[in-house]
């Protein structure tokens, strides 16, 4: 590499490589300017730590240590585990992205481990807001086959555990759903799962007066043009059912999926039964509904009991 790029100041390589990811990789603006915040804040760092503009040569020539070292001023900072790993993240994409562009190489970053993140818990929503949403995608006063569409895949999300890319995998070959089915998940796992009478109501109802020929090789659920529907359309009803009905932004549509497993165990289900509904492949990864269930009742107990410290 040239004497000229190596002098290159980080603030401008940071520029090009933003450039980058706008025009080549197409990234959303909001995407972009994440990036850039967090190599901005690595940047002012290592002009402190280094006492001095930072270049490309700068880059290459740091160690373990100077790469620990920002990693604690950030924890020092107040900086979530959450937020400290995506910032390291954005410095190896930038780092990669350099050694293409300028061949700036720097063995020493691939020994910095991560913080280790606790997995978040679900956020189901209440059996009353669940119903409620279902309930509410079926007077959505728009056209009829659309709101029968609605209701049948947020039916199959809460009433099945379905995944939405597992809902939206359905073919018209499925517009009679039986009393249970085969699903392929995460992993290409399959998982029989069982199929509630007013599930397969939901769906042989759009079905009935969808407007387009569900072909049995064909998705079964379709947008207003006629091709398949996406997520983010599912995504897009679930954000103006929930605030018709005033729930918070954690209702959406796998947040459905979380309360078909909250609301089984707390009616009885047993956790390994969960996890085969689930698909899960290991009963850890259900485990973490027993959590909720627990912090929930624990919660009631603590606002009910007479000689709780809420009351």
């Amino acid at each position: 590499m040239a004497a000229r790029e190596l002098s290159l100041p980080l603030t401008n390589a940071r520029m090009v490589f933003g450039q980058h990811l706008a025009g080549e990789r197409r990234l959303s603006p909001k995407t972009v300017e994440a990036y850039g915040r967090d190599l901005d804040q690595f940047a002012v760092f290592l002009g402190g730590h280094l006492g001095r503009s930072v270049t490309l040569d700068d880059l290459a020539g740091l160690k373990a240590t100077d790469f620990r070292a920002f990693m604690a001023s950030r924890r020092r900072g107040g900086l979530s585990a959450r937020s400290l790993a995506r910032s390291l993240s954005a410095i190896r994409t930038f780092y990669s992205y350099a050694e293409r562009r300028w061949g700036v190489e720097n063995a020493a970053l691939a020994l910095i481990e991560g913080p280790k993140l606790g997995r978040s818990k679900p956020k189901p929503v209440s059996e009353t807001g669940a119903r409620d949403l279902i309930a509410e995608a079926g007077r959505a006063r728009g056209t009829d086959w659309i709101e029968a569409r609605d209701v049948a895949v947020l039916s199959l999300l809460y009433g099945c555990g379905l995944r939405i890319s597992e809902a939206l995998s359905l073919t018209g070959r499925d517009r009679a759903l039986p009393d249970s089915m085969q699903i392929t998940g995460k992993g290409s796992r399959t998982r029989l799962v069982p199929i509630l009478p007013v599930v397969r109501e939901a769906v042989a109802a759009y079905a009935a007066i969808c407007p387009f020929e569900l072909t049995a090789e064909q998705a079964l659920f379709r947008g207003t043009r006629g091709g398949a529907l996406g997520p983010r359309t599912v995504q897009k009803t679930m954000e103006a059912l929930r605030i018709r009905l005033g729930l918070g932004p954690t209702a959406t549509p796998h947040a459905l999926r979380h309360s078909f497993a909250t609301h089984l165990l707390a009616h009885g289900g047993d956790l390994r039964a969960i996890q085969e509904l689930l698909g899960h492949a290991s009963l850890s990864t259900t485990q973490i509904y027993a959590d909720v269930e627990a912090t929930r009742l624990m919660a009631i107990y603590d606002g009910a009991h007479p000689r709780s410290r809420t009351r």
